[in-house]
């Protein structure tokens, strides 16, 4: 009889064997929160806090740092490597400029990677000896500091593949050449109106292995970053359960992650959607650090050999049904006709320096049954009220502090103007408010216009719709609603 002996160390609740080592839930909830880099706390960082945060970890030393390139605008681009193992990876983050959640991530995971405490050492040494990690944090930096998708040039990068046009794509594509990865890793951010298909329940995270031809045929490249994301889903279950799905498959050779997988690199996309109450992509953020930590020690391992294509292939692919607001059998007036509808509202963002405001409109109306709305409410014998502003005339923001807004809500005002000049001024009241211009009021439904109105029931308004926002008359009034003095 053959007898086989597996040694086993416990180490303050991480488990590690002859063969593997693995982290359980508050494992990785303590490594995050021990090392998650505070500098980083909104989305709209500049290149410029990155290049501080990079010289910091110039001078400790543990990851080799190298400026590769410069984009457009002559900014810099850098490379950040760890380990001396067999195995390469290459992860990028920030091809488009207005997806910083994994760039947010990545700083955290270098922060844990010159950590010195004795709990992770073991993990530590594990990916050192076994892999080397090449890190590109920011790869659109010109994008970034507008913080708008494409580079300078108006190139979308991760379109750039093939014809390699833009400086940062033909770096992208020198260091695939150069490094040649086993494994990849493209980090983006997806919209927020993802949904999983047939629920309302927004996709946080979107997984996908590219496909590498039109066929879509899974190889051994493709199969392994299928097992890879079996695994991370099998992970994001303990935080995010059913809240996961896998992006579009379908080929596209122009794009770097298609272009990883056909080159050889096992290539998994992260897509970061939405969390309830995240608008700045915190806790995404720390998703993103725990899903690339796990993922390079079973690469590390081979440990990711345990999951299996079906299982990937059982992960739904996202839905995009979801709106910020959907006001359900809305009754109003059109030329003359009654008409009952439900209405689809968006909120765009759009960035003022280091900040944003939003601007709501009307995305949708008519039959919307299979939409989903983050607000979703049934107005069956509510009416359409159409907007006005108030009368009176204020002289400075700070005027409005001891207004009855509520007051004026009820009577139906949207707006309120004021004397001094203050356009583009943030604020957070919950009315619009107007310098030396007019509320355009909605007199119709129309598609794309603003979205200011207001619903009554028995005469009596109870609900408003602000700049997009929905407000509960009857309820305390938001002071969150990110607004500009127009």
């Amino acid at each position: 009889m053959k007898i086989i002996f597996f040694l086993i160390f416990v180490t303050s609740g991480i488990t590690i064997s002859a063969q593997t080592m693995n982290l359980n839930k508050n494992d990785f909830d303590e490594a995050y929160s021990s090392y998650k880099e505070t500098t980083l706390t909104k989305r709209r960082f500049k290149h410029s806090t990155v290049v501080d945060l990079i010289n910091k970890h110039q001078e400790a030393s543990t990851l080799k740092i190298d400026q590769i390139g410069l984009s457009v605008q002559k900014r810099s681009i850098y490379k950040l490597t760890y380990g001396q193992g067999k195995k390469k990876v290459m992860l990028w983050s920030q091809m488009h400029g207005d997806e910083p959640t994994a760039t947010m991530a990545l700083f955290d995971l270098f922060n844990f990677l010159e950590g010195k405490d004795s709990r992770f050492q073991s993990l530590r040494e594990i990916l050192k000896s076994n892999l080397e990690v090449h890190f590109i944090p920011m790869l659109n930096p010109d994008g970034a500091e507008i913080y708008t998708r494409r580079n300078a040039q108006h190139i979308d990068l991760n379109r750039d593949a093939r014809d390699t046009s833009t400086p940062e794509g033909k770096l992208l594509r020198n260091q695939a050449e150069m490094i040649k990865p086993q494994f990849g890793f493209n980090l983006h951010d997806q919209n927020i109106y993802y949904n999983v298909p047939g629920t309302k329940t927004p996709v946080t995270i979107s997984l996908l292995a590219p496909a590498y031809n039109w066929e879509r045929e899974v190889n051994e490249v493709r199969g392994n970053a299928m097992k890879i994301i079996a695994g991370m889903n099998q992970l994001l279950q303990d935080y995010i359960p059913g809240a996961i799905a896998k992006y579009d498959d379908e080929h596209s050779p122009r794009a770097f992650g298609d272009s990883f997988q056909k080159w050889g690199a096992s290539t998994i996309l992260i897509e970061s959607g939405a969390f309830a109450g995240d608008p700045e992509k915190q806790e995404i953020r720390k998703l993103n650090f725990i899903l690339i930590l796990n993922s390079l020690l079973q690469i590390a391992q081979d440990s990711y050999q345990q999951f299996s294509i079906s299982e990937y292939q059982h992960i739904p692919f996202n839905a995009s049904q979801l709106h910020d607001v959907i006001l359900r059998r809305v009754t109003t007036i059109s030329h003359g006709l009654p008409l009952k509808v439900d209405i689809a509202i968006r909120r765009d963002e759009i960035t003022e320096g280091e900040d944003y405001y939003t601007k709501g409109y009307i995305e949708d109306i008519g039959d919307l049954h299979d939409f989903y709305g983050y607000d979703d409410l049934d107005l069956t014998d509510f009416e359409f009220v159409e907007a006005k502003v108030y009368e009176k005339e204020f002289y400075h923001l700070s005027d409005l502090e001891n207004v009855d807004i509520k007051a004026l809500l009820k009577q139906g005002y949207a707006g309120v103007k004021i004397n001094a000049s203050e356009p583009k001024v943030l604020h957070y009241l919950p009315i619009n408010v107007l310098s030396k211009s007019k509320l355009n009021t909605i007199r119709t439904l129309s598609l794309g216009k603003e979205a200011n109105f207001f619903l009554k029931k028995n005469e009596e308004i109870q609900y408003a719709v602000i700049n997009g926002y929905l407000i509960d008359l009857n309820q305390e009034l938001p002071r969150n609603m990110k607004q500009i003095v127009r």
